[in-house]
């Protein structure tokens, strides 16, 4: 069992696809209520982290508890459980309308009242997305799109929203736009974050937390204002000497 009450907690996680070892001796916590960054340079293994937690990659060694229990190593448990992974590259399903793709996130749910509820919670949030409830999401902007991977899964009523590279391929307005909505996700519903994102500076500007890995392994942990300050980080992820 784990020592602390973390919300997630990982001790030792060890990866291999094949015989590539992609993590080695990973440990984090994300307490209840917090933001998390993952930094680090292409390759450093921030997205087969994500996967792992999400159950869609198996690992070898170590452990991952969720709420003080061990965490399911089936996808769909995992998600019933309380963890919902936005993907890198946000894999929308294209032939299906907005309104459809929100529905998919909440497959887990049976509640249709609820889901209505929820719904127009996610059209709060973002009100675009309402305007194209009927439109097909492959139809969409790439803003659009990545509104709608959030929205869907927001749609399962997350514990930990886990947010892989969000930024990916969007225009610096929609950016900014995209980490303001994840700062008042966290601040205005209490929602608990896991983020994944190479933009370094605007990860650790907002986190609360946050850890570089490195090849595979966990190399400097700390505040996201420590971090940012810290020559290391500054000079190897942050182009700044």
């Amino acid at each position: 069992m784990p020592a602390t009450s973390a919300l997630l907690e990982i001790h030792d996680l060890s990866v291999y696809y094949g015989g590539i070892r992609a993590l080695h001796g990973v440990s984090l916590r994300v307490e209840r209520g917090e933001i998390v960054a993952v930094i680090g340079a292409n390759g450093a293994g921030k997205s087969t982290l994500m996967k792992t937690i999400a159950a869609v990659k198996s690992y070898q060694n170590g452990t991952i508890f969720f709420e003080g229990q061990p965490l399911p190593k089936d996808t769909h448990k995992v998600v019933t459980s309380g963890i919902t992974l936005v993907p890198e590259g946000r894999r929308i399903f294209a032939p299906l309308s907005v309104r459809e793709n929100l529905l998919v996130g909440a497959y887990t749910r049976s509640n249709r009242q609820d889901l209505e509820k929820n719904m127009e919670e996610v059209f709060q949030l973002f009100p675009r997305l309402k305007e194209r409830i009927h439109q097909r999401g492959g139809t969409l902007s790439g803003g659009e799109q990545q509104m709608l991977a959030v929205g869907r899964a927001l749609m399962s009523q997350p514990k930990l929203l886990m947010l892989d590279e969000p930024s990916l391929g969007l225009a610096p307005i929609v950016i900014d736009a995209m980490f303001e909505t994840i700062v008042r996700l966290n601040r205005d519903l209490g929602l608990t974050i896991l983020l994944v994102e190479q933009n370094a500076s605007l990860a650790l500007e907002l986190c609360h937390r946050a850890y570089v890995l490195k090849t595979g392994e966990i190399v400097m942990e700390g505040t996201g204002k420590d971090l940012l300050e810290d020559p290391r980080v500054r000079a190897s992820y942050l182009g700044i000497k």
